[in-house]
């Protein structure tokens, strides 16, 4: 049960790209959060939350993973994914300085997804030194600094896109 909550319930099992499709959930549920007007408070708690079950998930569930294929960091776990996804969109709705129409919300959405893939996959300094920490740390870390310097490029995408 462990292995299966580390993929995020099979996505990391998927053949193609199994890092992008656990990054996905955030990313939609963010979109449509913003899509359907949510309340900027609400839609920072429902990215908490994503992070801190992503969090919780990946330091308890990872280690199995580990354990079973022998690799440091498995290309399934991808609940790291998840949980850094949700960091780049946390303070966003906050951020927004009016509410987003249709397109702006898939607009800033694809951004965070786009730039955290980019950081996660990279892994530009220092990031790639946070895989180094133990167990389940070392995977989810380095992601979640991913997410922290893609919520950067989402500010400053909904400060170019998003105009008062």
């Amino acid at each position: 049960m462990r292995r299966l909550i580390a993929t995020c319930f099979g996505l990391g099992w998927l053949p193609v790209a199994p890092g992008s499709w656990g990054s996905l959930p955030p990313a939609v549920v963010f979109g449509l959060l913003m899509y359907f007007h949510a309340p900027g408070l609400a839609a920072t708690i429902v990215m908490a939350a994503m992070t801190a079950v992503g969090c919780v998930a990946c330091v308890l569930c990872a280690p199995g993973a580990i354990a079973a294929t022998g690799k440091n960091d498995p290309g399934e776990v991808v609940v790291d994914e998840f949980a850094g996804q949700a960091v780049t969109f946390l303070a966003a709705p906050l951020l927004l300085p009016r509410l987003v129409t249709g397109w702006e919300s898939v607009l800033v959405a694809g951004i965070g997804f786009f730039a955290f893939r980019v950081l996660d996959i990279s892994k530009p300094w220092p990031i790639r030194k946070l895989e180094r920490l133990p167990r389940g740390w070392g995977i989810l870390v380095d992601d979640l600094a991913a997410g922290a310097g893609s919520a950067v490029l989402v500010y400053i995408g909904m400060k170019l896109l998003v105009r008062a």
